[in-house]
């Protein structure tokens, strides 16, 4: 299932997106399942991290399009994001905010179902998995695995570490390395669970994992060798 949010101020063009996204998932039998918006600010008081594609549209009243995405992209650096517009001009700025691509309206429906297949096939090449965790008070935050670096357990507190910075969450190095061994994890030590999708050399006792040095232990070093050699030949393979 693949979740898409249409982000459209003109009642016509949500209806034929809409009509679009259901051709496309009855010719594809790819399911769909989608959220409308009529503005940008709507979108950005309800996001919940939970999208793989936004479809939006850029001139809009309350909250124009290119600003709504610059919000998200703060919140979410995973959602791909294809922008819906009249003028190329405006799409040449979706740079900023890591657009995929831009459909230009009147829309087709040959133009649409191929940008929306190039954002299916981005999504696939990903094979990416989620893990979701608790922020407390906060609510819940959507991690993409393949931005993990390591976790480290400190204390009753997990950090995540990850490529746009940490995170700071409670629970216990167990079930999160329960959740993660099947998805190319492996501790290193008692404190470190690391991504070996993100391991650039091994010097020594040490594991060097996205730039820091992270000590391995002598009785989990023959383990992790072995995992770090199982998961490069799958890789390869």
């Amino acid at each position: 299932m693949i979740r898409i949010a249409v982000v459209e101020d003109d009642p016509g063009y949500r209806a034929q997106v809409a009509e679009f996204l259901k051709q496309y998932a009855d010719e594809t039998g790819i399911g769909i399942e989608k959220t409308e918006y009529a503005d940008g600010s709507e979108i950005v008081k309800q996001y919940a991290e939970n999208m793989d594609i936004i479809l939006m549209d850029i001139e809009m009243p309350e909250m124009n399009g290119m600003s709504a995405a610059e919000w998200i992209r703060q919140q979410d650096r995973n959602v791909i994001i294809i922008f819906l517009t009249n003028s190329p001009q405006y799409a040449i700025r979706g740079y900023r905010v890591e657009a995929l691509d831009y459909i230009l309206k009147p829309i087709s429906y040959v133009d649409f179902a191929q940008r929306l297949k190039r954002a299916v096939d981005r999504l696939d090449k990903r094979k990416n998995h989620y893990v979701t965790v608790t922020k407390g008070k906060s609510g819940v935050k959507r991690i993409s695995v393949s931005e993990i670096t390591y976790v480290e357990v400190r204390e009753h507190s997990l950090i995540y570490h990850m490529e746009s910075g940490t995170l700071t969450v409670t629970g216990t190095m167990r079930d999160v390395e329960m959740e993660l061994t099947s998805l190319g994890f492996y501790r290193c030590n008692k404190c470190y669970l690391v991504n070996l999708a993100h391991v650039e050399a091994i010097s020594g006792d040490d594991a060097l994992v996205a730039g820091e040095r992270l000590q391995i232990s002598r009785g989990k070093k023959k383990g992790f060798m072995d995992a770090l050699n199982n998961y490069f030949h799958e890789v390869e393979a």
